[in-house]
């Protein structure tokens, strides 16, 4: 029965996770047809890639025993697959500065992950040293993805508008969160369940300022309409008056 409910979480949660890896192609899609990464951070997708490859690792038979964290293995692949190409699509698309600040912050991030990766098989006789120092890396990554839209939460504040924080993408990670926390308790691995605790909160936080600033939004939407509606009654006005004019020169001359 334990194993069938552990089977089962892990199964909803990579759906989840899936879901949350592929949310922001709606962003992306934007990206590639305005060919501009207007305000979008890239930070976020390089520290989730890195998060990616941590935990896919951290699954896989050299750190883990045998294939006891096939489910960490399965989602974080596909993750890497959809950061990895969120990543060099902002690259392609970024401006010269932009492209800079990418590669300064990619590079680096893969190095490290190729560190940890060689002392983790190399340095540690056991499954669970390697588990030690692979799991508490990822920890600090994961607390650091689920903290990382708190940046994009205070523009939301300040501008009253959710246009760079789409609802997808949130709620997809408030529902991962919760399943990922379910998962690392019934396996009793604080490692998976730990960025959870952080995660959660977060992503409740991300859905009240949507409910907030939505209707704020929709609401603006009709006075913006009137507004137009009112400059092009103004500009009939104009072009009415210019047309009395012209028919009737006499007005001009009196």
């Amino acid at each position: 029965m334990a194993e069938s409910l552990r089977l089962a979480v892990a199964v909803i949660g990579n759906v989840a996770s899936v879901s949350l890896y592929a949310a922001p192609t709606v962003t992306f899609k934007r990206v590639i047809r305005k060919k501009s990464t207007e305000e979008f951070s890239c930070i976020p997708y390089i520290i989730a890639l890195l998060n990616c490859l941590l935990f896919t690792w951290y699954g896989l038979p050299v750190v883990s025993n045998n294939w006891e964290n096939f489910p960490l293995v399965t989602v974080n692949a596909v993750g890497i697959v959809f950061e990895l190409s969120y990543v060099l699509i902002y690259f392609w698309y970024a401006s010269a500065k932009g492209k800079v600040n990418v590669a300064m912050t990619a590079i680096p991030v893969l190095i490290a992950f190729c560190a940890i990766a060689v002392a983790s098989a190399f340095a540690f006789p056991d499954h669970r040293h390697r588990k030690l120092l692979v799991g508490s890396i990822g920890l600090g990554v994961s607390i650091t993805m689920y903290a990382s839209p708190l940046v994009v939460m205070k523009k939301v504040i300040q501008t009253k508008s959710v246009e760079f924080m789409p609802l997808p993408l949130s709620v997809c990670s408030f529902l991962a969160s919760i399943l990922w926390m379910l998962y690392g308790l019934l396996i009793r691995d604080i490692f998976v369940a730990g960025p959870s605790v952080i995660g959660t909160p977060l992503g409740i936080l991300q859905l009240f300022l949507h409910c907030k600033y939505y209707k704020r939004r929709v609401m603006e939407e009709p006075n913006m309409v009137d507004k137009q509606k009112g400059n092009l009654e103004k500009v009939d006005l104009e072009m009415g008056d210019m047309e009395k004019n012209v028919t009737n020169p006499s007005n001009n001359n009196s």
